[in-house]
Order: structure tokens, then sequence, then C-alpha cells
């Protein structure tokens, strides 16, 4: 749908997954295309928040936790292993694992992204227009919620 004739059209014909569906690839392209200078794309960012955030974590945990198969966990690891910010250690309980952790350079390519994240929501948002951006995310976590347990055990 171009984008004048969306700007054009009444919101209430618009059905709410289809508004999602072109939130969500807008906001991939648009993440996507502010990420190429740190070498990395949204799946990568979104591991690199998972490491970051919880410790002892392993490829098996990222792959349960984003509901993202084991072998694309993998690949994305590697490619992150590989451009220096992620490391893998072997988990002393467990040897069949490794646990991930972030390097220097993850770190520091994690805060810049959280800027490109943030650089999009202060785009987007109006917190003094129609929606407050704390109203805007509880509204969408339950939605997120309720999209989950439609979709449970599957």
């Amino acid at each position: 749908m171009p984008f004048e004739e969306v700007k054009q059209m009444d919101a209430t014909q618009i059905p709410v997954g289809k508004l999602l569906y072109m939130i969500g690839k807008g906001y991939m392209t648009y993440v996507n295309r502010n990420l190429e200078e740190f070498g990395i794309n949204t799946t990568q960012l979104h591991l690199l928040f998972e490491i970051a955030h919880h410790t002892n974590i392993n490829q098996e945990m990222i792959a349960t936790r984003c509901n993202v198969n084991k072998g694309a966990v993998a690949r994305s690891i590697r490619k992150l292993e590989d451009n220096g910010l992620v490391k893998r250690e072997i988990d002393e309980n467990n040897r069949r694992q490794n646990i991930l952790s972030l390097t220097k350079d993850g770190e520091d390519v994690l805060g810049k992204a959280g800027k490109v994240l943030a650089d999009w929501e202060n785009s987007v948002i109006l917190d003094d227009g129609y929606i407050k951006k704390e109203m805007l995310q509880k509204v969408l976590k339950e939605i997120a919620v309720k999209t989950m347990e439609l979709n449970e055990g599957e």
C-alpha cells in the first residue's frame, strides 16, 4: 500500500493486523538500515539483548526464549562471535553447552544500537500527541501476551 494512500485512509478502515504488519515491516527496515554500520541486523541485536540481560545463558535457552530454531540461533551467534561481539565459554556444569557473554565491543555495539531504537521511538511516538508512550507500551504488551496465548503449544 503506497505511503500517500495510507496517509489518506480512515484508520478505522485498516485492519489492526495490517497496521501492526506495516509498523513491524517499517521498523525492521529502519533498524536494519541503521544497524548496517555496526555489522549486525535486528535478529542479531535481539540475541545481543538476550545475552546482555541473562547471565549463564546458552544457545538453547535463547532459542527457547525467542521462539527461534536452534540452527538459526547458532548461525547468528557464530556471526556475532566472528565479529568479536560475543564470546563462548564451556559450561562447567554441562560441558556440551557454551555459556554466552558479550565482549567489550559487543557491549559498545549494544549501547549504540539502543540509541537507534530510541531514535525510532522518538520519531514515531508522540508523547504529547494522541497517546502516551507508557499507555502504548501497556496496550501492545497485552496484545503480545494474547497473541502468544493464541499460539501456545504450536
